[in-house]
């Protein structure tokens, strides 16, 4: 899948030349993500093209993975957050009071 996905549209020779498997191998593993309709087929004369379909990818994340990613980019936002106030709250208290907020940035800087 990432030599299709490198150069779209390769036949079964071509795919061959960059794996070391036996040209029966590939050809069993292209029927098996034909079958699941991971790979498409386009006939050019007599030539069989081989081409990447994304699509069931796509709704295999959309459906799990990204419930799995949500969790984490939510504590990594809160981390940041939580680190930010406590940055904030270490600058008000090195600086006066009524320093003016300006300056606090340029002094921190």
């Amino acid at each position: 899948m990432d030599r299709l996905h490198a150069h779209d549209g390769q036949t079964l020779t071509e795919l061959c030349q960059h794996l070391e498997m036996t040209r029966q191998g590939v050809t069993q593993h292209l029927a098996v993500l034909e079958a699941a309709n991971l790979v498409a087929v386009q006939w050019r004369g007599r030539e069989k093209l081989h081409f990447l379909n994304p699509v069931p990818l796509q709704d295999i994340y959309d459906r799990w993975i990204r419930k799995f990613e949500r969790p984490r980019l939510k504590a990594l936002r809160d981390l940041k957050h939580r680190l930010e106030e406590e940055e904030d709250d270490t600058e008000s208290r090195a600086l006066p009071r009524g320093y003016p907020k300006r300056r606090r940035e340029k002094a921190n800087a």
